[in-house]
């Protein structure tokens, strides 16, 4: 069974601290892909990790352009957002597999590039709790971190210790 790890963030904040932990454990060059439905907090996630990287910078949705590039961080980082993704194949079209390299991927909505995208190191869901007003006191988002590959259990396995 795959190493999981289960988190429970009060705010964006929290979120944010959250998206650190990962950011700092994360090996050199990686794929992480955020699930979760709209207004989630896939974007918040992202922009802690790449603050938690060295950015400066705004950190926008990729909604429309797919992909930021931050290339003020080492290993440079992808940000793509696949949400008006109508076919994976336009992946292929954009050129792709030229961001494959030695780089730090983050691929919200990652199903609408499947089977041209990489299999992720982790998968991290982000849900709104449905029909829970408290959850030990916290009622705003559920996130849960999977590892799909040893590389993605080593850096669990770094972040549980």
């Amino acid at each position: 069974m795959a190493l999981t790890i289960t988190r429970y963030l009060i705010d964006e904040t929290a979120t944010a601290a959250l998206a650190a932990e990962v950011a700092h454990a994360a090996p050199l060059h990686a794929c992480i892909h955020l699930e979760g439905s709209l207004g989630a907090g896939k974007t918040s996630f992202a922009r802690g990790f790449l603050r938690a990287r060295g950015h400066q910078g705004l950190v926008k949705s990729p909604t429309y352009t797919l992909v930021e590039v931050y290339e003020d961080v080492q290993p440079v980082v992808y940000h793509f957002d696949l949400y008006r993704l109508m076919d994976p194949n336009e992946l292929e079209e954009m050129g792709i597999r030229d961001y494959f390299g030695d780089a730090i991927l983050l691929v919200e909505w990652p199903s609408r590039g499947r089977g041209v995208l990489p299999e992720p190191d982790l998968l991290i869901t982000l849900t709104l709790p449905v029909g829970r007003q408290d959850v030990d006191n916290i009622s705003s988002r559920e996130a849960q971190l999977q590892a799909c590959s040893t590389q993605g259990e080593a850096w669990l396995a770094a972040l549980k210790s």
